[in-house]
Protein backbone atom coordinates (compact mmCIF):
# COMPACT_ATOMS: atom_id res chain seq x y z
CA UNK A 1 0.00 0.00 0.00
CA UNK A 2 1.39 3.14 -1.20
CA UNK A 3 -0.39 5.05 1.90
CA UNK A 4 -3.46 7.67 2.17
CA UNK A 5 -1.78 10.03 0.50
CA UNK A 6 -3.63 11.91 -1.95
CA UNK A 7 -1.47 12.46 -5.71
CA UNK A 8 -4.38 14.38 -7.78
CA UNK A 9 -2.86 18.08 -7.68
CA UNK A 10 0.77 17.60 -6.31
CA UNK A 11 1.89 21.39 -6.60
CA UNK A 12 -1.40 21.96 -3.48
CA UNK A 13 -0.14 22.86 -0.43
CA UNK A 14 -1.09 19.87 1.75
CA UNK A 15 0.78 20.90 5.69
CA UNK A 16 1.08 24.25 6.65
CA UNK A 17 3.37 24.27 10.16
CA UNK A 18 3.84 28.14 11.17
CA UNK A 19 4.95 29.83 8.22
CA UNK A 20 6.43 27.26 5.80
CA UNK A 21 4.25 25.23 3.80
CA UNK A 22 4.37 21.97 1.88
CA UNK A 23 2.78 20.76 -0.96
CA UNK A 24 1.88 16.71 -1.58
CA UNK A 25 4.74 16.22 -4.03
CA UNK A 26 6.95 17.60 -1.27
CA UNK A 27 5.58 15.75 1.30
CA UNK A 28 5.42 12.62 -0.68
CA UNK A 29 9.32 12.48 -1.20
CA UNK A 30 10.00 12.89 1.84
CA UNK A 31 7.84 10.09 2.73
CA UNK A 32 9.82 8.48 -0.07
CA UNK A 33 13.42 9.29 1.37
CA UNK A 34 12.24 8.13 4.72
CA UNK A 35 11.17 5.14 3.60
CA UNK A 36 14.05 4.34 1.24
CA UNK A 37 16.65 5.20 4.65
CA UNK A 38 14.61 2.85 7.43
CA UNK A 39 14.74 0.33 5.09
CA UNK A 40 18.45 0.59 4.56
CA UNK A 41 18.54 -1.95 1.96
CA UNK A 42 16.44 -4.44 3.25
CA UNK A 43 13.08 -5.18 1.06
CA UNK A 44 10.82 -4.97 3.28
CA UNK A 45 9.79 -3.89 7.00
CA UNK A 46 7.62 -7.05 7.12
CA UNK A 47 5.55 -5.64 10.16
CA UNK A 48 8.82 -4.39 12.54
CA UNK A 49 6.87 -2.18 14.83
CA UNK A 50 8.79 1.23 14.90
CA UNK A 51 7.67 3.96 17.61
CA UNK A 52 7.78 7.68 16.99
CA UNK A 53 7.79 10.68 19.71
CA UNK A 54 6.76 13.52 17.64
CA UNK A 55 4.26 16.38 17.81
CA UNK A 56 2.22 17.66 14.87
CA UNK A 57 4.87 18.29 12.38
CA UNK A 58 5.96 17.55 8.87
CA UNK A 59 8.17 15.14 10.47
CA UNK A 60 5.52 13.09 12.11
CA UNK A 61 3.30 12.94 8.47
CA UNK A 62 7.01 11.86 6.97
CA UNK A 63 7.79 9.06 10.15
CA UNK A 64 4.05 7.74 9.79
CA UNK A 65 3.86 7.25 5.93
CA UNK A 66 7.33 6.65 5.93
CA UNK A 67 6.68 3.04 8.11
CA UNK A 68 3.77 2.33 6.48
CA UNK A 69 4.99 3.09 2.72
CA UNK A 70 7.98 0.61 3.84
CA UNK A 71 5.94 -2.27 5.49
CA UNK A 72 6.41 -1.62 9.17
CA UNK A 73 3.81 -1.30 11.73
CA UNK A 74 3.59 2.69 12.87
CA UNK A 75 3.75 3.25 16.80
CA UNK A 76 2.74 6.80 17.42
CA UNK A 77 3.42 7.70 21.41
CA UNK A 78 1.69 10.58 22.84
CA UNK A 79 4.48 13.33 23.46
CA UNK A 80 2.86 14.28 26.71
CA UNK A 81 3.33 10.69 28.68
CA UNK A 82 4.81 10.14 31.93
CA UNK A 83 8.48 7.83 31.46
CA UNK A 84 5.87 4.83 33.01
CA UNK A 85 3.20 4.94 30.49
CA UNK A 86 6.14 5.26 27.58
CA UNK A 87 8.06 2.53 29.07
CA UNK A 88 4.51 0.05 28.89
CA UNK A 89 4.01 1.44 25.33
CA UNK A 90 7.08 0.34 24.32
CA UNK A 91 7.59 -2.80 26.46
CA UNK A 92 4.40 -4.54 26.20
CA UNK A 93 4.92 -3.75 22.17
CA UNK A 94 8.57 -5.17 21.86
CA UNK A 95 9.62 -2.04 19.88
CA UNK A 96 13.48 -2.36 19.42
CA UNK A 97 13.46 1.29 17.45
CA UNK A 98 12.19 4.50 18.35
CA UNK A 99 12.59 8.00 15.93
CA UNK A 100 11.98 11.05 17.28
CA UNK A 101 12.67 14.82 17.15
CA UNK A 102 14.57 16.97 19.51
CA UNK A 103 13.58 18.00 22.28
CA UNK A 104 11.95 14.53 22.64
CA UNK A 105 15.10 12.69 21.67
CA UNK A 106 17.11 14.17 24.34
CA UNK A 107 13.87 13.30 27.02
CA UNK A 108 13.24 9.67 25.89
CA UNK A 109 16.87 8.34 25.76
CA UNK A 110 17.45 7.46 28.74
CA UNK A 111 14.27 5.21 28.97
CA UNK A 112 15.59 3.75 25.67
CA UNK A 113 18.88 2.83 26.65
CA UNK A 114 17.44 1.06 29.88
CA UNK A 115 15.48 -0.78 27.46
CA UNK A 116 17.58 -1.23 24.98
CA UNK A 117 15.42 0.57 22.35
CA UNK A 118 17.53 2.14 19.38
CA UNK A 119 16.45 5.89 19.26
CA UNK A 120 17.35 8.19 16.16
CA UNK A 121 16.61 11.65 14.54
CA UNK A 122 14.23 11.96 11.79
CA UNK A 123 16.71 13.42 9.56
CA UNK A 124 18.94 10.28 10.26
CA UNK A 125 16.61 8.07 8.15
CA UNK A 126 16.60 11.24 5.36
CA UNK A 127 18.30 8.94 2.60
CA UNK A 128 18.82 10.48 -1.03
CA UNK A 129 19.56 7.02 -2.48
CA UNK A 130 15.52 6.51 -3.14
CA UNK A 131 14.88 2.49 -3.04
CA UNK A 132 11.88 0.54 -4.44
CA UNK A 133 8.74 0.28 -2.04
CA UNK A 134 7.34 -3.13 -1.18
CA UNK A 135 3.84 -4.17 -2.25
CA UNK A 136 2.15 -4.04 0.95
CA UNK A 137 -1.20 -5.63 0.91
CA UNK A 138 -4.30 -4.21 2.48
CA UNK A 139 -4.49 -6.98 4.93
CA UNK A 140 -1.55 -5.91 6.20
CA UNK A 141 -1.16 -4.69 10.00
CA UNK A 142 -0.24 -0.73 9.70
CA UNK A 143 -0.60 0.99 12.85
CA UNK A 144 -0.67 0.70 16.66
CA UNK A 145 -2.90 3.05 19.00
CA UNK A 146 -3.23 2.67 22.49
CA UNK A 147 -6.72 2.93 24.32
CA UNK A 148 -6.91 5.51 26.56
CA UNK A 149 -6.56 3.26 29.71
CA UNK A 150 -9.07 5.40 32.05
CA UNK A 151 -10.55 1.31 33.35
CA UNK A 152 -7.07 -0.21 33.33
CA UNK A 153 -3.40 -0.12 31.49
CA UNK A 154 -3.95 0.76 27.84
CA UNK A 155 -4.27 -2.09 25.74
CA UNK A 156 -2.36 -1.91 21.83
CA UNK A 157 -5.00 -1.56 19.52
CA UNK A 158 -4.01 -3.18 16.09
CA UNK A 159 -4.82 -1.56 12.68
CA UNK A 160 -4.29 -3.12 9.04
CA UNK A 161 -4.05 -1.15 5.69
CA UNK A 162 -8.01 -2.23 5.24
CA UNK A 163 -9.08 -1.12 8.27
CA UNK A 164 -7.37 2.17 7.63
CA UNK A 165 -8.74 2.41 3.87
CA UNK A 166 -12.46 1.60 5.56
CA UNK A 167 -11.79 4.67 8.36
CA UNK A 168 -11.07 7.12 5.92
CA UNK A 169 -13.64 6.84 3.11
CA UNK A 170 -16.25 6.26 5.20
CA UNK A 171 -15.69 10.05 6.73
CA UNK A 172 -14.87 11.47 3.80
CA UNK A 173 -17.87 10.29 2.10
CA UNK A 174 -20.15 10.75 4.98
CA UNK A 175 -18.54 14.55 5.89
CA UNK A 176 -17.87 15.68 2.07
CA UNK A 177 -14.42 16.38 2.55
CA UNK A 178 -12.55 17.65 -0.65
CA UNK A 179 -9.49 19.41 -1.92
CA UNK A 180 -11.02 22.69 -1.07
CA UNK A 181 -10.71 21.83 2.50
CA UNK A 182 -8.69 23.59 5.23
CA UNK A 183 -8.35 22.44 8.91
CA UNK A 184 -6.43 23.45 11.84
CA UNK A 185 -5.30 20.04 13.49
CA UNK A 186 -3.97 20.39 17.31
CA UNK A 187 -5.56 16.91 18.81
CA UNK A 188 -3.16 14.68 19.86
CA UNK A 189 -1.74 12.32 17.10
CA UNK A 190 -1.95 9.45 18.98
CA UNK A 191 -5.69 8.97 18.53
CA UNK A 192 -8.68 8.29 16.30
CA UNK A 193 -9.61 11.35 16.47
CA UNK A 194 -6.26 13.46 15.15
CA UNK A 195 -4.54 10.68 13.13
CA UNK A 196 -7.48 9.55 11.23
CA UNK A 197 -10.49 11.91 11.00
CA UNK A 198 -8.28 15.38 10.76
CA UNK A 199 -5.23 14.10 9.62
CA UNK A 200 -5.37 11.37 7.54
CA UNK A 201 -9.18 12.09 5.86
CA UNK A 202 -7.26 15.46 4.98
CA UNK A 203 -4.64 13.76 3.10
CA UNK A 204 -6.97 11.44 1.26
CA UNK A 205 -8.89 14.29 0.20
CA UNK A 206 -6.19 16.23 -0.84
CA UNK A 207 -6.99 19.45 1.26
CA UNK A 208 -4.87 21.22 3.48
CA UNK A 209 -4.08 20.71 6.89
CA UNK A 210 -2.16 23.26 9.68
CA UNK A 211 -0.78 22.36 12.42
CA UNK A 212 -0.59 23.04 15.64
CA UNK A 213 1.76 21.38 18.17
CA UNK A 214 0.04 22.66 21.25
CA UNK A 215 -3.93 24.72 21.12
CA UNK A 216 -3.63 28.37 21.09
CA UNK A 217 -7.15 29.88 20.86
CA UNK A 218 -5.98 33.50 19.84
CA UNK A 219 -3.90 32.09 17.45
CA UNK A 220 -6.88 29.80 16.36
CA UNK A 221 -9.52 32.83 16.52
CA UNK A 222 -7.61 34.74 14.34
CA UNK A 223 -6.79 32.46 11.99
CA UNK A 224 -10.48 31.74 11.91
CA UNK A 225 -11.35 35.56 11.17
CA UNK A 226 -8.73 35.86 8.38
CA UNK A 227 -10.83 33.08 6.92
CA UNK A 228 -8.13 30.42 6.83
CA UNK A 229 -10.23 27.60 7.56
CA UNK A 230 -13.51 25.96 6.63
CA UNK A 231 -13.72 22.93 8.35
CA UNK A 232 -12.95 22.37 12.50
CA UNK A 233 -12.94 19.33 14.77
CA UNK A 234 -12.75 19.33 18.22
CA UNK A 235 -13.31 17.56 21.70
CA UNK A 236 -16.18 19.02 23.94
CA UNK A 237 -13.13 20.95 26.65
CA UNK A 238 -12.31 22.59 23.60
CA UNK A 239 -15.61 23.97 22.80
CA UNK A 240 -15.91 25.02 26.27
CA UNK A 241 -12.67 27.22 25.89
CA UNK A 242 -13.77 28.81 23.11
CA UNK A 243 -17.10 29.82 24.27
CA UNK A 244 -14.99 30.65 27.29
CA UNK A 245 -12.23 33.03 25.73
CA UNK A 246 -15.55 34.29 22.70
CA UNK A 247 -17.91 35.69 26.25
CA UNK A 248 -15.22 37.21 27.74
CA UNK A 249 -14.62 39.42 25.07
CA UNK A 250 -16.27 42.95 24.19
CA UNK A 251 -18.79 42.71 21.56
CA UNK A 252 -17.04 44.31 18.93
CA UNK A 253 -13.89 41.98 19.41
CA UNK A 254 -15.69 38.58 19.43
CA UNK A 255 -18.35 39.37 16.66
CA UNK A 256 -15.94 38.58 14.38
CA UNK A 257 -14.92 35.34 15.89
CA UNK A 258 -18.49 34.41 15.71
CA UNK A 259 -19.01 34.90 12.42
CA UNK A 260 -15.89 33.35 10.91
CA UNK A 261 -16.81 29.37 12.63
CA UNK A 262 -20.14 30.43 12.02
CA UNK A 263 -19.43 30.78 8.20
CA UNK A 264 -17.81 27.15 8.36
CA UNK A 265 -19.03 24.19 6.39
CA UNK A 266 -19.09 21.99 9.30
CA UNK A 267 -17.51 21.79 12.70
CA UNK A 268 -17.65 18.48 14.20
CA UNK A 269 -16.85 17.69 18.22
CA UNK A 270 -16.33 14.30 19.46
CA UNK A 271 -13.96 11.70 21.90
CA UNK A 272 -16.38 12.84 24.62
CA UNK A 273 -19.62 13.49 25.04
CA UNK A 274 -21.01 16.84 24.24
CA UNK A 275 -22.67 18.39 26.70
CA UNK A 276 -26.18 19.84 25.43
CA UNK A 277 -25.39 22.85 27.36
CA UNK A 278 -22.46 23.49 25.38
CA UNK A 279 -23.83 22.23 21.83
CA UNK A 280 -26.95 25.43 22.18
CA UNK A 281 -24.31 27.70 23.83
CA UNK A 282 -21.97 26.85 20.20
CA UNK A 283 -25.36 27.41 18.31
CA UNK A 284 -26.11 30.70 20.07
CA UNK A 285 -22.81 32.00 19.46
CA UNK A 286 -21.81 30.83 16.48
CA UNK A 287 -25.11 29.51 14.49
CA UNK A 288 -22.84 26.85 13.91
CA UNK A 289 -25.20 23.07 14.74
CA UNK A 290 -22.68 20.67 15.98
CA UNK A 291 -22.50 17.67 14.38
CA UNK A 292 -21.70 14.93 17.53
CA UNK A 293 -20.41 11.56 16.23
CA UNK A 294 -19.43 8.40 18.47
CA UNK A 295 -16.24 5.91 17.93
CA UNK A 296 -13.37 3.92 19.52
CA UNK A 297 -10.00 3.56 19.26
CA UNK A 298 -11.18 0.24 17.87
CA UNK A 299 -13.78 0.92 15.72
CA UNK A 300 -12.86 4.45 14.27
CA UNK A 301 -16.58 6.12 13.63
CA UNK A 302 -19.25 3.65 13.80
CA UNK A 303 -22.43 6.18 14.34
CA UNK A 304 -22.73 10.29 13.23
CA UNK A 305 -25.14 13.05 13.26
CA UNK A 306 -26.19 14.07 9.45
CA UNK A 307 -23.59 16.34 7.37
CA UNK A 308 -27.00 17.35 6.06
CA UNK A 309 -30.44 16.80 7.81
CA UNK A 310 -31.12 17.12 11.68
CA UNK A 311 -28.44 17.16 14.25
CA UNK A 312 -29.60 16.22 17.59
CA UNK A 313 -28.36 17.48 20.63
CA UNK A 314 -27.49 15.10 23.39
CA UNK A 315 -27.30 12.11 20.18
CA UNK A 316 -24.62 10.66 18.19
CA UNK A 317 -27.16 10.31 15.17
CA UNK A 318 -27.30 6.73 13.33
CA UNK A 319 -24.64 4.24 11.87
CA UNK A 320 -22.38 5.50 8.72
CA UNK A 321 -23.14 3.20 5.22
CA UNK A 322 -20.86 0.19 5.73
CA UNK A 323 -21.32 -0.05 9.71
CA UNK A 324 -23.32 -2.17 11.57
CA UNK A 325 -24.55 -1.62 14.91
CA UNK A 326 -26.74 -3.02 17.22
CA UNK A 327 -27.74 -2.68 20.81
CA UNK A 328 -27.61 -5.93 22.95
CA UNK A 329 -28.96 -6.41 26.65
CA UNK A 330 -27.55 -8.13 29.58
CA UNK A 331 -28.42 -11.74 28.40
CA UNK A 332 -26.77 -10.79 24.37
CA UNK A 333 -29.85 -10.69 23.09
CA UNK A 334 -30.81 -7.86 20.48
CA UNK A 335 -32.67 -4.79 21.90
CA UNK A 336 -36.29 -4.97 20.39
CA UNK A 337 -38.03 -2.36 22.92
CA UNK A 338 -37.27 1.06 21.46
CA UNK A 339 -37.03 2.95 24.81
CA UNK A 340 -34.78 -0.52 26.19
CA UNK A 341 -31.31 0.58 26.55
CA UNK A 342 -28.60 -1.90 25.56
CA UNK A 343 -24.15 -2.48 24.79
CA UNK A 344 -23.31 -1.00 21.43
CA UNK A 345 -21.86 -3.84 19.14
CA UNK A 346 -20.44 -2.99 15.63
CA UNK A 347 -19.25 -5.50 12.70
CA UNK A 348 -17.60 -3.28 10.00
CA UNK A 349 -14.41 -3.45 7.72
CA UNK A 350 -13.20 -0.05 10.25
CA UNK A 351 -13.21 -2.59 13.01
CA UNK A 352 -9.31 -3.02 14.28
CA UNK A 353 -7.88 -6.61 14.04
CA UNK A 354 -6.71 -7.38 17.64
CA UNK A 355 -4.94 -6.06 20.67
CA UNK A 356 -1.35 -6.37 20.34
CA UNK A 357 -0.12 -9.09 22.17
CA UNK A 358 -3.15 -9.90 23.82
CA UNK A 359 -5.53 -12.69 22.28
CA UNK A 360 -7.25 -12.97 25.64
CA UNK A 361 -8.54 -9.36 25.86
CA UNK A 362 -9.10 -9.58 22.05
CA UNK A 363 -11.29 -12.90 22.46
CA UNK A 364 -13.27 -11.19 25.38
CA UNK A 365 -13.88 -8.28 22.96
CA UNK A 366 -15.91 -9.80 20.32
CA UNK A 367 -19.22 -12.13 20.40
CA UNK A 368 -20.21 -13.96 17.56
CA UNK A 369 -18.78 -11.80 15.27
CA UNK A 370 -19.55 -8.65 16.68
CA UNK A 371 -16.82 -6.21 18.55
CA UNK A 372 -18.56 -5.26 22.16
CA UNK A 373 -18.11 -1.85 22.99
CA UNK A 374 -18.84 -1.38 26.62
CA UNK A 375 -20.63 1.70 25.80
CA UNK A 376 -24.38 1.89 26.59
CA UNK A 377 -26.43 3.43 24.53
CA UNK A 378 -30.95 3.90 23.73
CA UNK A 379 -32.44 4.58 20.37
CA UNK A 380 -34.55 7.24 20.94
CA UNK A 381 -36.44 8.49 17.37
CA UNK A 382 -34.26 6.33 15.33
CA UNK A 383 -31.14 8.34 16.64
CA UNK A 384 -28.66 6.51 18.94
CA UNK A 385 -27.73 8.43 22.75
CA UNK A 386 -25.24 7.31 24.22
CA UNK A 387 -25.68 6.64 28.09
CA UNK A 388 -22.10 5.78 29.02
CA UNK A 389 -19.50 3.06 29.97
CA UNK A 390 -20.85 0.02 30.74
CA UNK A 391 -18.74 -0.25 33.60
CA UNK A 392 -18.18 4.02 35.07
CA UNK A 393 -21.08 5.63 33.64
CA UNK A 394 -23.85 3.55 34.17
CA UNK A 395 -25.15 3.64 37.41
CA UNK A 396 -27.33 0.76 39.44
CA UNK A 397 -29.03 2.21 42.04
CA UNK A 398 -32.40 1.46 43.81
CA UNK A 399 -33.40 -0.93 40.65
CA UNK A 400 -32.62 1.70 37.96
CA UNK A 401 -29.94 2.01 35.14
CA UNK A 402 -29.04 5.69 35.22
CA UNK A 403 -26.79 7.74 33.06
CA UNK A 404 -24.28 9.48 34.14
CA UNK A 405 -23.53 11.46 31.23
CA UNK A 406 -27.41 12.75 31.26
CA UNK A 407 -27.38 13.87 34.91
CA UNK A 408 -24.16 15.32 34.17
CA UNK A 409 -25.60 17.55 31.33
CA UNK A 410 -28.40 18.72 33.67
CA UNK A 411 -26.06 19.78 36.63
CA UNK A 412 -23.72 21.35 34.39
CA UNK A 413 -26.41 23.89 33.48
CA UNK A 414 -25.95 25.05 37.11
CA UNK A 415 -24.88 28.33 36.97
CA UNK A 416 -22.48 27.84 40.06
CA UNK A 417 -20.70 24.78 38.26
CA UNK A 418 -17.90 24.90 35.55
CA UNK A 419 -17.10 20.98 35.23
CA UNK A 420 -18.84 18.15 36.39
CA UNK A 421 -18.61 14.36 36.79
CA UNK A 422 -20.85 12.07 38.27
CA UNK A 423 -20.79 8.42 39.24
CA UNK A 424 -21.73 5.64 41.15
CA UNK A 425 -20.27 4.73 44.81
CA UNK A 426 -21.39 1.76 46.55
CA UNK A 427 -24.76 2.12 48.99
CA UNK A 428 -25.79 -0.64 51.57
CA UNK A 429 -29.23 0.71 50.92
CA UNK A 430 -29.50 1.53 47.24
CA UNK A 431 -26.13 -0.93 45.95
CA UNK A 432 -24.87 2.15 44.36
CA UNK A 433 -25.77 5.92 44.92
CA UNK A 434 -24.88 9.06 42.85
CA UNK A 435 -22.36 11.19 43.41
CA UNK A 436 -21.15 14.03 41.87
CA UNK A 437 -17.81 15.85 42.10
CA UNK A 438 -17.73 19.58 40.77
CA UNK A 439 -15.25 22.15 39.86
CA UNK A 440 -16.97 25.60 40.79
CA UNK A 441 -17.14 28.99 38.52
CA UNK A 442 -14.96 31.29 40.03
CA UNK A 443 -15.90 32.87 42.97
CA UNK A 444 -19.18 30.46 43.54
CA UNK A 445 -20.07 28.46 46.24
CA UNK A 446 -22.44 25.25 46.97
CA UNK A 447 -23.55 22.54 49.01
CA UNK A 448 -25.42 18.98 48.78
CA UNK A 449 -28.73 20.05 49.78
CA UNK A 450 -28.68 23.86 47.37
CA UNK A 451 -27.84 21.86 45.09
CA UNK A 452 -30.79 19.34 45.50
CA UNK A 453 -33.03 22.26 45.65
CA UNK A 454 -31.89 23.59 42.17
CA UNK A 455 -32.42 20.18 40.75
CA UNK A 456 -36.02 19.69 41.67
CA UNK A 457 -38.15 19.35 38.47
CA UNK A 458 -35.07 19.17 36.74
CA UNK A 459 -33.98 15.18 37.47
CA UNK A 460 -36.06 13.13 38.88
CA UNK A 461 -36.03 12.40 42.45
CA UNK A 462 -34.16 8.86 42.11
CA UNK A 463 -31.33 10.70 40.14
CA UNK A 464 -30.61 12.96 42.21
CA UNK A 465 -26.67 13.15 43.93
CA UNK A 466 -26.51 12.43 47.23
CA UNK A 467 -23.12 13.33 47.48
CA UNK A 468 -21.53 16.59 45.81
CA UNK A 469 -17.68 16.64 46.13
CA UNK A 470 -16.16 20.18 45.41
CA UNK A 471 -12.40 19.80 43.88
CA UNK A 472 -10.40 22.37 41.57
CA UNK A 473 -10.22 19.98 38.90
CA UNK A 474 -11.08 17.40 37.15
CA UNK A 475 -8.32 14.17 36.07
CA UNK A 476 -8.49 13.97 32.42
CA UNK A 477 -6.34 11.95 29.72
CA UNK A 478 -4.95 13.26 27.05
CA UNK A 479 -8.69 13.16 24.62
CA UNK A 480 -10.22 15.40 27.24
CA UNK A 481 -12.49 12.69 28.90
CA UNK A 482 -12.71 12.31 32.57
CA UNK A 483 -10.44 9.78 34.14
CA UNK A 484 -13.35 8.51 37.11
CA UNK A 485 -11.51 5.68 38.86
CA UNK A 486 -9.38 8.47 40.26
CA UNK A 487 -12.77 10.00 41.83
CA UNK A 488 -13.58 6.65 43.29
CA UNK A 489 -10.56 7.79 46.20
CA UNK A 490 -12.94 10.91 47.48
CA UNK A 491 -15.68 8.89 48.56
Amino acid sequence: MRGPLNRTNPDKPALVAGQEQYTYDQVDLQVQRFASGILAGADDLSEERIAFLIPASPEYVTVMHGIWRAGGIAIPLNTASADAELEHCLTSTGVNRLIAVEPFLERIRPLCDKLGVVVSLVTDHLSDNLQPMPEVSADRRALIIFTSGTTNLPKGVVTTHKNIKAQITTLVDAWAWSENDVIPLFLPLHHVHGIINVLSCALWAGATVHLMERLDIEKLCGEAVSGTYNLFMAVPTIYVKLIDHIEGLDAETAQPIKAAFGAMRLNVSGSAACPVAIFEAWQRLTGQVLLERYGMTEIGMALSNPYVGERRAGSVGQPFPGVTVQLFNEDHQPVTEASESGEIRVKSDTVFLEYWNNPKATAESFRDGWFCTGDIAVIEGGYFRIMGRSSIDIIKSGGYKLSALEIEGKLLAHPAIAEVAVLGIEDRTWGESVAAVAVLREGQTLNIEALKTWCEGKLSSYKLPKTLVITSELPRNAMGKIVKPKLKALF
